[in-house]
């Protein structure tokens, strides 16, 4: 998978990982990298079935989650690294946060807004970072208003951003 799944590892190596779409003065052709018949979960709601499409779009990759008739399209940008969730009609909205769990292969979105079982994602993530994710189970990842990495943590470390979090 390409680098643009590193938005999950932390520290520097995170912020080493849209513009050209919009500027590009040939149109950029999707492609899709995969289809996932999976589960999704919505607003921490029960599992349910769901479809994840992964499309390469030149520089961002979406992700596409169909759950039942309800689209939900995360985007996923390298330089720099950003995620943002597709509004009704169109346009962007940032994302507060994105965690992943690769004991249970499940990612969220905006706390538990959005999950989904992505085995795929995450291997791809494990096999381009092996060192900073050899025993890491969960990493999440929080975005400044502008969309841009503002802080990560790895497993117990979350505790102590919540904590610092919630003081303030």
């Amino acid at each position: 998978m390409p680098t643009r799944h590193s938005w999950l590892v932390a520290g520097g190596l995170i912020a080493s990982g849209m513009a050209a779409l919009l500027l590009s003065p040939t149109p950029v052709r999707a492609e899709v990298l995969y289809k996932l018949d999976t589960m999704c979960s919505v607003k921490g709601g029960a599992p349910q079935p769901c479809t994840v499409e992964a499309i390469d779009e030149g520089d961002a990759t979406l992700y596409r989650h169909t759950i039942g008739k309800t689209v939900a399209t995360i985007r996923v940008t390298d330089q720099p690294v950003t995620m943002a969730l597709q509004k009704p009609g169109g346009g962007w909205m940032t994302l507060v946060n994105a965690g992943a769990r690769f004991s249970t292969n499940t990612i969220c979105f905006n706390n538990r807004d959005l999950c989904v079982v992505n085995p795929n994602y995450l291997n791809s993530v494990r096999e381009d970072n092996p060192d900073s994710m050899d025993g890491r189970d969960l990493v999440i990842v929080h975005f400044n208003q502008a969309g841009r990495v503002n802080v990560s943590c790895y497993d117990d470390g979350c505790d102590v951003v919540k904590h610092e979090v919630n003081k303030k």
